[in-house]
């Protein structure tokens, strides 16, 4: 069991539905333009499909459709991985608005349509009416296969993008190699040139500081002697005269306990001062006119600030713009590395490859099994003697999704050379082959839901009845809905459902019954195309009810 209750409110033309589903195969069925497809198109709402205004009843604000289902282990996975509450169930919401505002929910929490998508495939699996319509479209008819086989493509894509990325970088450095190697001569003068300065990374403020000291040095060292003179040089000194004014303190600091604080704080002048002496003594030592280094700075500077001007930046800026130039040259002679790249697009094609032939020969086996499985469909649809045939064709280049383009052929009876699907089927025809494909692809999927909606168009008869069996198997294992107009499909169901609308007040609206066993003889009845009251197309009705029943 899967998809458990799903309610509607104001959707197109129902104001209101709660309908409980059962395991198994559960049919809808009603007269033509009743609303039995509402319910898929509520599913696919509530799954993530685009939402449109349109969907709302006409007088009302907004529609709402919620679904629940049970909780099964990969759901719940996800459900904790992307923030949400895992409970007994899964419960899905969604609502539109006249002006096509949507929001969801997701076990009561806030989401987006595309984490709806994200659960949906693990939740139901949908056959269209139309799916015939794929058949000749060779994207499809690959995924469908790759689908069937269980085959992981997502790496192939990938892999040719780096081959055709390793490609184009060895045709690029092949087209503009004269330009690379003007770039790079270009390039390698002017590091040539700045490299001969070696300008350090802050190096341009400390060559300043010192031009500075090393120009002004008479001047720093006549300061330097004339505040050494002041402080400690005769008897009106600072040190001389602080040594005056501390004695004197001393001398009554017995009798003037404050003057304790005061000789405290000139005993620390004094030792800074002190300090400051030695400081100076050792500058006048030490500093000396240099006037060869100064015009050793005058020039480097020069220097500086010429190739800072000539290259268009300031001097600060000159070290990186060196940098610059060598990560560019260094990529110039990286691209310019033919071999290296030639190498580089032969590991690429090779790895591209390797995957691409293994996922040829993942592709030919599924072929095999896929045209084995669809051809015993077809025998009970009415094509007995025929044959289906997966062609792998081999493609003149390589391209993204690999190396063949698969193909669907079919011949319609015993003997016939099989043919493209488009070429040799008629309308009828295609759509037994697409209801064969999904009833053998849909044996192999992890959905616990499956929907059939009227893929059984076309077929009637035995065929039909051939149909029912089908959809009555595959109910076994796994949820099954169907919406049918063939009373043979519809006898073989474990529940059926009646889509019926009705003209009332708020204009035209569709109801769905579940039916009891006197019901469904009257609307299979109906769908026999005979009276619902009349006693031969009644007893027809039990007739197919006991028939499908003993399968």
């Amino acid at each position: 069991m899967a998809l458990q209750r799903i309610v509607l409110s104001d959707f197109v033309i129902v104001q209101r539905l709660e309908l409980d589903l059962h395991a198994g195969f559960t049919v809808l069925t009603g007269e033509t333009g009743a609303g039995k497809s509402i319910l898929i198109d509520a599913l696919q709402l509530v799954l993530g499909a685009r939402a449109d205004s349109a969907v709302v009843r006409e007088g009302a604000a907004r529609c709402e459709v919620s679904a629940e289902f049970d909780l099964t282990p990969p759901v719940a996975t996800w459900l904790a991985d992307n923030g949400f509450d895992a409970e007994d169930s899964l419960l899905l919401r969604r609502t539109v608005d006249t002006q096509g505002r949507s929001k969801a929910w997701i076990n009561g929490g806030a989401a987006t349509a595309g984490q709806l998508k994200a659960l949906a495939d693990g939740l139901v699996d949908i056959h269209g009416q139309h799916a015939w319509q794929s058949l000749t479209r060779p994207d499809a008819v690959r995924q469908l296969l790759d689908a069937y086989a269980g085959i992981a493509t997502h790496a192939l894509p990938g892999l040719w993008a780096d081959w055709r990325g390793a490609l184009k970088a060895l045709d690029t450095a092949r087209t503009q190699q004269a330009t690379r190697q003007q770039e790079s001569e270009r390039l390698s003068w002017q590091i040539g040139e700045v490299a001969k300065l070696a300008p350090g990374a802050d190096e341009w403020d400390e060559l300043n500081t010192q031009h500075g000291r090393l120009a002004h040095a008479q001047d720093l060292i006549s300061a330097a002697q004339g505040a050494l003179a002041a402080l400690d040089n005769d008897d009106t000194s600072a040190l001389s005269l602080l040594a005056r004014a501390t004695a004197l303190l001393e001398s009554q600091v017995g009798i003037e306990p404050r003057f304790t604080e005061v000789l405290k704080a000139l005993e620390d002048a004094q030792a800074q001062l002190q300090d400051s002496v030695h400081t100076l003594q050792h500058y006048g030592r030490d500093t000396e006119l240099d006037p060869a280094a100064l015009q050793a700075l005058d020039e480097r500077l020069t220097n500086w600030m010429s190739l800072a001007r000539r290259y268009r930046c300031t001097p600060e800026e000159l070290p990186q713009r060196l940098a610059d130039w060598r990560t560019q040259l260094a990529e110039i002679d990286r691209a310019s590395d033919l071999d290296g790249l030639q190498k580089e697009a032969t590991a690429r094609e090779a790895a591209f490859m390797k995957e691409a032939k293994r996922l040829s020969k993942l592709r030919q086996q599924g072929a095999a099994r896929l045209s084995e499985g669809i051809t015993l469909a077809m025998q009970g649809l009415g094509m007995q003697g025929g044959r289906f045939e997966v062609r792998l064709a081999p493609l003149d280049e390589p391209q993204a999704h690999g190396l063949e383009q698969v193909e669907f052929l079919v011949a319609g009876h015993a003997g016939s050379t099989p043919r493209p699907v488009g070429k040799v089927a008629s309308g009828g025809e295609l759509s037994r082959i697409a209801l064969a494909i999904s009833v053998t692809t849909s044996q192999l999927g992890e959905a616990p839901t499956l929907i059939f909606d009227e893929v059984d168009s076309g077929v009637g008869g035995a065929v039909a009845q051939t149909v029912g069996q089908l959809m009555q198997r595959l109910g076994r294992d796994r949820q099954v809905l169907a919406v049918t107009h063939l009373p043979q499909v519809a006898a073989c169901a474990d529940q059926h459902l009646r889509v019926a609308k009705h003209s009332g007040a708020l204009g035209a609206l569709s109801q769905v019954q579940a039916l009891d066993a006197a019901e469904r003889v009257q609307e299979l009845a109906r769908m026999l195309g005979g009276s619902a009251t009349s006693g031969a197309s009644l007893a027809h009705a039990r007739e197919m009810l006991e028939a499908a029943a003993g399968v």
